[in-house]
């Protein structure tokens, strides 16, 4: 492993391991100080705009400065944030905080961090080895967000898990001072005139979007609240639960990598993603927390398997210079649609059903992927593997 693909996989590691928790725990934290479903469903929807917010600024600064700069920055904002964790009782402060620290509300990572870091693994790597790097980049993220969220059981307060992400962000920031110079700036000059891939990028921005709208019904943050207040589950059972979640995800992420070679990218985002889709609206009729968390384990052994074949597949139909681009577009559209539902999800909640956002994001959900196939189904790879 190359040392900037190893720096990369540092930072993810300790980042995500505080994600494990905080995903969680935020909701709950916030709940305690008083914010009500609408409430906290608001507070999401402000911790992803903070997200879209990041994801549009780096990407000038990356292609400028490249990405050691901006991602050390990045990591120090994260330190501001677990210090504001540490001394506020105030529910807004908390969700100020979270915003300026990329806080991942759901299972899977989005904003600024995961869009430089993919490009950084993307240049580092052949297109033979990129999937398989991206699937372990992934997994790393994945196993590291399982050992977090176990770890809620083992605390009677959350300072400590803040503290916990106090130190993450400081460790994140020395990964990144190891950058080696070859990555730190571009290897070319940003480009002066139109991107030659700028129709595809807006069409793959607009479908990413659809998928995330979806997606932001049934974040891991509102997941845990519904399982929380429809069937009572404790923070420690919550935290076993994703755990598992992580786990299986994890898996998903191996089985991607064969599945993609056999059969393609594209092919394996849609199916594998469109079946875990009916898992998710399942989750709504489900009688018992036990069978609901056994319908969110089997979304998540499926669901996750186009994480790395759709990063993998924007590297691909891109040139080299266009991916800072193409990752900060293709990001930002997917955190802003994302952002947009959850303030919706708990209104829908409180007006409509406790179980209504599974429907409502699993529906989206299958659109999404039917209208991902018919588009992009004759789109071919400006690096195709060998």
């Amino acid at each position: 492993m190359s040392r900037d693909v190893a720096a990369v996989f540092a930072a993810k590691t300790v980042r995500t391991f505080s994600y494990g928790f905080l995903g969680i725990v935020l909701p709950l934290h916030l709940g305690d100080l008083g914010l009500g479903p609408a409430g906290v469903g608001a507070a999401v929807t402000l911790m992803l705009v903070g997200s879209a917010a990041l994801t549009w600024a780096v990407r000038r600064p990356a292609e400028r400065y490249g990405a050691r700069v901006t991602l050390v920055g990045l990591a120090g904002l994260s330190a501001v944030a677990a210090l504001l964790l540490l001394v506020t009782r105030d529910p807004w402060v908390v969700v100020l905080a979270a915003m300026l620290g990329n806080v991942a509300v759901g299972t899977g990572e989005t904003g600024p961090f995961l869009t430089m870091e993919q490009v950084v693994v993307a240049r580092a790597v052949s297109a033979e080895r990129r999937t398989w790097m991206l699937s372990l980049y992934n997994l790393i993220g994945y196993a590291s967000a399982a050992l977090g969220a176990v770890l809620i059981g083992a605390v009677s307060t959350w300072q400590p898990l803040f503290v916990m992400f106090l130190a993450s962000a400081v460790l994140q920031a020395l990964a990144y001072r190891a950058l080696p110079d070859a990555v730190t700036g571009r290897a070319r000059s940003a480009p002066d005139g139109p991107l030659v891939s700028a129709p595809l990028i807006r069409r793959l921005a607009a479908l990413f979007a659809l998928d995330s709208f979806g997606g932001g019904f049934v974040l891991q943050s509102l997941v845990a609240y519904f399982l929380h207040t429809r069937f009572a589950v404790e923070a420690s059972t919550l935290g076993v639960a994703f755990a598992v979640a992580q786990v299986l995800t994890a898996i998903s992420l191996l089985l991607a990598v064969p599945l993609a070679s056999r059969f393609g990218l594209l092919p394996t985002m849609v199916v594998s993603h469109l079946v875990s889709n009916v898992a998710l609206v399942a989750i709504a009729a489900a009688p018992t927390a036990a069978a609901a968390i056994g319908l969110l384990w089997i979304r998540h052994l499926l669901s996750q398997m186009d994480v790395p074949t759709r990063q993998a597949y924007v590297m691909a139909v891109v040139e080299d210079r266009e991916r800072e681009a193409a990752a900060s577009t293709t990001n930002l559209a997917r955190t802003l649609a994302q952002a947009v539902s959850p303030a919706v999800t708990g209104w829908v909640m409180q007006a409509v059903a406790l179980s209504a956002p599974f429907v409502l994001g699993g529906g989206l959900k299958m659109v999404y992927d039917v209208l991902l196939y018919a588009t992009f189904k004759d789109v071919k790879l400006r690096d195709e593997p060998r």
